[in-house]
């Protein structure tokens, strides 16, 4: 095995370049370009053997899947569409909260009878038989579209590859339908299209990937421990609050009973006057509630910037799949 440095590869243009460089700089791992921007390497402050590319999106995945780098930032529709049997070459570790995007199966908003996938098969079928070929579906994600069309059994189509805006395909008449990816779903309608009830292929967002076929040397891998610890502690704290209760002057509050329902975990005193708890952000409110119920006086919610545990979930999950 080789000794060589952790590569983590991320987006190098766009919102997901801007979005990438604000994740993990709130982690505490800003990237360090010594060239400006224009510099296609960084190193990432205060965490060494780290060897950050900046390619497109589209690069990474395959780069991970070739094994060329170790972590990588890209979407999952690019991993899905790019990566055969993805799930065996790569570990999507974490969703990162940005790139949003649907992949769809559009048509035309005039088709008032095209609203599932099995109206499309029938449509497919009525081309067949009245223009004597298939229906064409423009789209840029081939892979996933055939799986898709097979899993809900529309057969009788072609697919035209899109090269440019997939959206004007049926306007300028090279395809009745496609399939694309949205957001909001503003520039489908503006094309005159509408998602088909169950055409949604996939829900996508960035990812942290990991790939399987990469050379984990032990150096890689003592980088990869110290990077995934700040991005898991980073994560952890944003989905937890810390609750800090003041005691009632006349007795202690019955912690255990009120925690217990909740599943807790109870952080030790930090003083005779207060006890403080950790506590998920959806479990807030029914928790200050108990709290006041049971007398404290005051109780007092903050987010917090990391929150390190004993484990490193992220990291578990990479060993689990690369051998530890």
């Amino acid at each position: 095995m080789s000794d060589q440095p952790l590569i983590l590869a991320v987006p190098s243009k766009g919102r997901l370049q801007e979005n990438t460089a604000l994740f993990f700089s709130r982690a505490g791992l800003a990237f360090n370009q010594s060239g400006g921007t224009r510099d296609y390497r960084a190193t990432i402050s205060g965490l060494a053997d780290v060897d950050v590319q900046f390619v497109s999106a589209a690069e990474i995945a395959s780069l991970l899947a070739c094994g060329a780098v170790h972590l990588g930032v890209t979407g999952e529709d690019l991993i899905r569409e790019t990566v055969h049997n993805a799930d065996q070459v790569v570990e999507l570790l974490s969703p990162l909260g940005f790139g949003f995007a649907n992949v769809v199966v559009a048509a035309p908003q005039a088709w008032i009878d095209a609203r599932t996938m099995a109206d499309i098969h029938e449509i497919a079928a009525d081309i067949r038989a009245r223009r004597g070929r298939k229906l064409r579906v423009a789209t840029k994600y081939v892979n996933l579209t055939r799986a898709f069309f097979a899993e809900k059994g529309v057969t009788d189509y072609v697919i035209v590859e899109s090269a440019g805006a997939t959206e004007g395909a049926p306007n300028a008449g090279s395809a009745e339908i496609i399939v694309d990816i949205t957001t909001s779903g503003a520039t489908l309608n503006a094309n005159g299209l509408k998602v088909i009830d169950d055409g949604v292929i996939l829900r996508s967002e960035a990812n942290l990937v990991a790939s399987l076929a990469a050379d984990w040397s032990e150096r890689a891998r003592s980088a990869a421990r110290a990077l995934l610890a700040r991005i898991a502690a980073e994560e952890q704290a944003r989905k937890t609050r810390e609750i800090r209760a003041a005691l009632p002057e006349t007795a202690e509050l019955p912690l255990g009973a009120i925690v217990e329902p909740f599943h807790l975990a109870v952080q030790p005193r930090a003083d005779d006057a207060a006890v403080v708890l950790w506590c998920p952000e959806e479990q807030v409110f029914a928790l200050v509630a108990a709290l006041q119920e049971a007398g404290a006086p005051t109780v007092s919610v903050r987010r917090l910037d990391y929150l390190f545990t004993a484990g490193n979930p992220l990291m578990e999950r990479l060993l689990a799949r690369i051998g530890a």
